[in-house]
């Protein structure tokens, strides 16, 4: 595949994934409101608009100043910067593990705007089904857990192909 066409494939997957935990967002940010339970599928899935100022889980919602610039906007700007700078400078990266980066940048990127955005990020989804209980959150970290899942997978992958002596394709 040609560098450029490479590169914009790329960088239109992360766009996808950003845009469209953006316009979830939206969605949520209008039609839903604070502490009100929106059921889906009965207990089990339902929607709920809260605002997380931290990381992952609240982490560091207690922040202040120069810490919490650095901690929440800085530092992952930087990573998302070097992550698209790694994935279009190494060409020979398998497909699988591309895939997964450029969903954990596209999510990282949607949380990121909103932190950039509104100081916070807007969750609302929330999963019970039979003892797995998520806590509040939104498609960007869906994205990113998704790019995770495909990360391991390529790593898996990569170790079975080592054990059974098949080379890289």
């Amino acid at each position: 595949m040609k560098p450029f066409v490479r590169a914009s494939c790329i960088l239109i997957i992360i766009l996808i994934n950003a845009g469209c935990d953006q316009i979830s967002k939206h969605i949520a940010r209008e039609n839903l409101t604070y502490d009100h339970y929106v059921s889906v599928i009965g207990q089990k899935l339902v929607l709920i608009k809260t605002e997380n100022s931290g990381a992952f889980l609240s982490m560091g919602d207690t922040m202040t100043g120069t810490l919490k610039f650095m901690t929440l906007l800085f530092l992952p700007s930087v990573a998302l910067l070097f992550g698209i700078y790694f994935l279009i400078r190494h060409t020979h990266l398998p497909r699988l593990l591309v895939m997964g980066i450029c969903f954990v940048i596209g999510g990282g990127i949607g949380n990121l705007t909103d932190r950039l955005r509104y100081g916070s990020v807007t969750d609302f989804l929330h999963m019970n089904f039979y003892g797995f209980k998520t806590g509040i959150f939104n498609l960007a970290d869906v994205s990113i857990m998704i790019g995770m899942g495909m990360i391991l997978i390529n790593m898996f992958l990569k170790q079975y192909r080592i054990r059974q002596g098949i080379p890289d394709s």
